[in-house]
């Protein structure tokens, strides 16, 4: 029997469908509405006045006035705003400061104001409908649902309340999923994550689970802790689990871990979301890539990657991108972030409609020698490197070893497997073969003899969750950086014996 929540969604994700394909089937006209509109409401603002908005009138004085800037660029601006000061960079004040843990710079604070927090709740929400329109499978909306996320405790700095955007955001579930969302409040806040997902194991056992999401890394410790306490394979715990929603990381390389873990296939929906702003989701199972969010109060310019860090690189917009391009991604925002780059890249895998994949960040590449290998390529190296074996692995990340004991320098690649290869040799050589075969310049110092192929090091059980531990970055929205140009990583993993 279908019941009455089931059988509401299905007309409101038509409606819902429509209105995204207004936009989406007239992208150049939306985004100048929106250029326009962030222009005209931060004219009266101290950035707007300093980079004098009233006489910008198209993207071409928009580039002449605004350089493209960082959070460190950007700090002196997003201080005052932090001391309580109103219209900085957006009229009034921000609602939220999403907190978030910066390399270089310390704790980042990114605001998050009343105009931007609706585009948050409603681009996730609308993923869903789009899965439920497209798939006409709505059943699952009656079920349990759990996203695995940071605590929704939140601080006050100067009248404005801070946390982790998965913490903010848990604020906002709608009212029709409150009865079905998982886990209690009082579970959410625990902050040391190995209790967390204890104590989630332990309220969503008995329960009808269908929508399971969150970052695949932290899902996968879920996973295995019902698999340690029942003995059964997940889809067999939650016969009804047929929606996998997760962000943050590229799924492949889990897929095969996951299917294992379940026990069969799901569907799965990919978002997304950062701090700065939600810039995308999958809105179909059966093209690649996530429909680029262009109606969320975000104008995005892009610059090619392998230009970014020239003198003058070229800022274009959505109108000149081509397919299959690393792009660094730069938005401005209704949260006032202008001309702000966020260290992503992406690709577009169609511009009818724009859809993107994220191939990486901009400052995680391996360029010791000149290669600039990118997430992207590793990650399809080590996908199709095990595709139709039994190899699974848990979590990997890539190193340059400059300075090798003995004979030429290489890539060092440090694997946790579930199951480990019979022949690890036969392993290296596939991937190392399938990354030279994308990346041409990796394929020449090969060659030449400048670099030596790719050396695999086997990291112990759990071994990557210890690092995290070790580092206080357990859980939540933390995750192991796909690649390095340093020894940092590397060195830290040598050092706790996390390598057999």
């Amino acid at each position: 029997m279908v019941s009455l929540k089931s059988a509401l969604a299905k007309p409101f994700a038509k409606t819902i469908k429509k209105s995204i394909l207004k936009w989406a089937n007239n992208p150049i006209e939306t985004q100048d509405k929106v250029f326009q509109k962030l222009i005209k409401e931060a004219l009266n603002t101290k950035f707007g006045k300093d980079h004098g908005f009233n006489a910008i009138k198209s993207h071409e004085d928009f580039l002449k006035a605004v350089p493209v800037r960082d959070y460190e660029a950007l700090k002196s601006y997003v201080e005052e705003v932090v001391a309580g000061k109103e219209n900085i960079l957006w009229k009034g004040k921000p609602i939220y400061f999403a907190k978030t843990s910066g390399t270089t710079s310390g704790a980042k604070y990114i605001p998050i104001t009343k105009e931007s927090m609706p585009t948050h709740i409603e681009a996730a929400r609308n993923a869903i409908l789009m899965y439920i329109a497209e798939t006409g499978n709505s059943k699952f909306v009656d079920g349990k649902m759990i996203f695995l996320q940071g605590s929704p405790i939140l601080d006050k700095q100067n009248g404005i309340q801070l946390g982790r955007l998965s913490g903010i955001v848990a604020h906002y579930v709608p009212k029709y999923l409150q009865k079905n969302r998982m886990p209690s409040l009082e579970t959410n806040c625990i902050e040391d994550w190995e209790t967390k997902v204890e104590a989630i194991v332990d309220e969503t056992l008995p329960e009808n689970m269908t929508i399971i999401s969150g970052i695949p890394s932290w899902v996968q410790m879920y996973f295995e802790k019902l698999i340690d306490r029942t003995g059964k394979k997940v889809g067999d715990i939650f016969k009804d689990f047929n929606l996998f929603i997760f962000g943050g990381v590229n799924y492949e390389p889990y897929r095969a871990k996951f299917e294992s873990l379940i026990g069969r296939k799901v569907d799965s929906i990919e978002l997304y979301p950062a701090s700065e702003g939600f810039f995308a989701f999958q809105d179909t199972q059966n093209e690649k890539g996530m429909l680029l969010q262009l109606n969320s109060g975000i104008f995005y310019e892009f610059i090619k990657a392998d230009e970014f860090f020239n003198d003058n690189p070229k800022r274009i917009t959505i109108k000149d991108v081509v397919v299959g391009v690393n792009y660094v991604m730069i938005i401005s925002t209704n949260a006032g972030l202008w001309a702000y780059n966020i260290g992503d890249t992406v690709e577009f895998t169609s511009i009818k409609p724009y859809r993107v994949i994220v191939s990486g960040r901009i400052k995680h590449f391996i360029s010791a020698f000149g290669e600039h290998v990118i997430g992207k390529e590793v990650e399809q190296a080590m996908k199709h490197a095990i595709e139709g074996s039994k190899i699974q692995i848990s979590e990997f990340t890539v190193a340059p070893q400059i300075n090798p004991e003995s004979g030429l320098p290489f890539h060092e690649w440090f694997v946790e497997f579930e199951n480990e290869p019979e022949n690890i040799s036969d392993l290296e050589q596939k991937i190392d073969t399938l990354l030279q075969n994308q990346n041409s310049y990796y394929f020449d110092l090969i060659k030449g003899n400048v670099l030596r192929p790719l050396k695999i090091t086997i990291i112990t059980k759990n071994g990557f969750q210890n690092y995290m531990k070790s580092i206080g970055k357990l859980g939540g929205q933390n995750k192991i950086p796909r690649l390095s140009n340093d020894r940092k990583i590397a060195n830290t993993l040598y050092a706790l014996k996390l390598t057999k």
